[in-house]
């Protein structure tokens, strides 16, 4: 794993070995990456089931002013620190160790504000839906949110005060889904 671009081009990240985790491959990454490479300069980034680290790295390379990784495996965030050490990225990132759904309910009933949500959830558990349905109480109005998930899982267009702005196919396995925060409601009943 590497980081792709920005000011930390090319700077190499580990990875937790054995199938505890399951790394964004540099395809998605990619992908992903040249989804939103034009909102990422000064947004506050939460990378959630953070894994190794390495898509709230990329973000904080591109330009993001901070990051916030989630994790509940302990030995994960063990990575995401070494990863974030080497890349001297201590005074922009937080590393929490808990449980995603716990940390976006925390998160929320401490008025926290993110402007681009990451999250690859571990496939075929629910945890894509449960996540999104708790992610608009910590959205900024024009946060993004890319969530990774199992290709055979087609997300609704408006799910949870989020509107789907696009879905993406990253191969066989796994697409990716862009929602946005779905202000329409809030439109209609000012008029």
């Amino acid at each position: 794993m590497r980081v792709i671009t920005g000011s930390l081009r090319g700077r190499k990240l580990k990875a937790l070995e054995g199938e505890e985790t399951r790394p964004t491959t540099d395809k998605t990454k990619e992908t992903i990456f040249s989804i939103i490479q034009f909102d990422i300069p000064y947004t506050r980034v939460l990378d959630l089931y953070a894994g190794s680290g390495q898509l709230g790295i990329e973000a904080l390379s591109r330009g993001a002013n901070s990051a916030v990784f989630v994790e509940k495996a302990r030995d994960a965030v063990g990575i995401i620190k070494e990863n974030v050490k080497a890349c001297s990225l201590g005074d922009q990132s937080k590393i929490i160790n808990t449980d995603a759904i716990n940390y976006l309910k925390m998160a929320a009933s401490g008025h926290e504000k993110f402007d681009i949500i990451l999250m690859d959830p571990p496939y075929e558990e629910g945890l894509t839906e449960k996540s999104l349905e708790l992610c608009e109480a910590i959205m900024s109005e024009k946060c993004i949110v890319v969530c990774e998930h199992e290709a055979r899982l087609v997300l609704p267009e408006k799910f949870a005060g989020l509107k789907l702005r696009k879905r993406y196919s990253c191969g066989k396995k796994t697409a990716l889904s862009v929602f946005v925060k779905d202000n329409e409601e809030e439109g209609e009943a000012d008029e």
